[in-house]
């Protein structure tokens, strides 16, 4: 096996996975209008029943969270979100509401299905419904995972079904040729995709470009207008996106690295480590890696913890 074929196994294997998310809902005759002046993302111009990423930023423009946000009725959001940062989401869209008519609720550990591979939104459509059917509630039970080449979506499962009980739509995923799987396999798909998670790649001195640009292109509208934080996002953004480090992924010939642990490439000090996770014949990781550094598209050998690695740019 060679060390790309880590990153293209973890994610092409084709998985179910039982996952918690937090969810932050907003409604109100002035939710919509709020909201377009907080997120980074176009909230009037999403369909109802879109779904797409999006930050809330501080007024410096550091990152106070980060979502998958779907439009849920003309006047309702919802943001899916890490667990755990569901309190921090409300916490800063709490802090700017002056005479607003919006209500806003956040449920911690919400159950979701993680579903990953090739087919997935496929066949999550087929055993949950797809979003688009005739008389379908615009606020589908799943949503998909926006994770850049990897094929996912998540399923709700107290929107999914009565009771919330999964057990049926886990053996229909399983007949279209899903394997019920653990949090690794999920953590592995996260880290082969480049994904970011609260407290791990993310905290509130994180600058959003440093996660990629493909994370800025999903998560950010240039043409919107005001929002808070914007004028940093805009200024890197006009300086062709250089920031100090990035997020890159790396494929480690031996044990998961520990998160702290120092890459280096060459003679340099190049980054350290954010996450990582075991996969067959090795390891896969998130590291920042200086700007400095040049990393080849086919990637470049490094070193972690004494052991040979090869680190890979972000994901386009």
């Amino acid at each position: 096996m060679t060390v790309d074929d880590r990153l293209g196994q973890a994610r092409q294997r084709r998985a179910v996975v039982a996952a918690r998310r937090d969810r932050v809902e907003v409604w109100g005759p002035d939710a919509i209008g709020y909201l377009q002046g907080q997120l980074s993302q176009d909230v009037v111009g999403l369909a109802v029943g879109g779904t797409t990423w999006t930050f809330v930023l501080a007024p410096q423009g550091k990152v106070e969270g980060w979502g998958r946000l779907t439009r849920l009725a003309d006047d309702r959001v919802e943001v899916l979100v890490d667990p755990g940062a569901g309190q921090a989401w409300e916490t800063r869209l709490r802090r700017f509401l002056m005479r607003t008519r919006l209500e806003m609720t956040v449920t911690a550990g919400v159950e979701v299905l993680a579903v990953r591979g090739p087919g997935a939104v496929d066949a999550v459509s087929e055993a949950v419904g797809p979003a688009d059917a005739e008389g379908a509630d615009p606020a589908p039970a799943w949503r998909p995972a926006g994770w850049p080449g990897v094929d996912g979506a998540d399923v709700l499962a107290d929107r999914a079904v009565a009771g919330g009980d999964l057990s049926a739509v886990i053996d229909q995923l399983g007949a279209a040729g899903f394997e019920l799987a653990d949090e690794a396999v999920l953590v592995a798909s996260r880290i082969a995709a480049g994904i970011a998670v609260w407290g791990s790649e993310l905290d509130e001195d994180t600058i959003p470009a440093t996660i990629g640009q493909w994370a800025i292109d999903a998560s950010v509208s240039f043409t919107k207008g005001c929002y808070t934080g914007q004028e940093l996002v805009a200024r890197i953004d006009s300086r062709g996106g250089n920031v100090p480090r990035v997020l890159h992924r790396l494929s480690v010939d031996g044990p998961p690295p520990a998160v702290g642990s120092a890459v280096t490439v060459g003679s340099e000090q190049a980054g350290l480590v954010t996450s990582s996770v075991a996969v067959q014949n090795g390891a896969l990781a998130l590291a920042w890696v200086a700007r400095s550094v040049t990393v080849d598209p086919t990637g470049t050998g490094a070193e972690v913890d004494g052991l040979s690695a090869t680190v890979w740019p972000p994901p386009t």
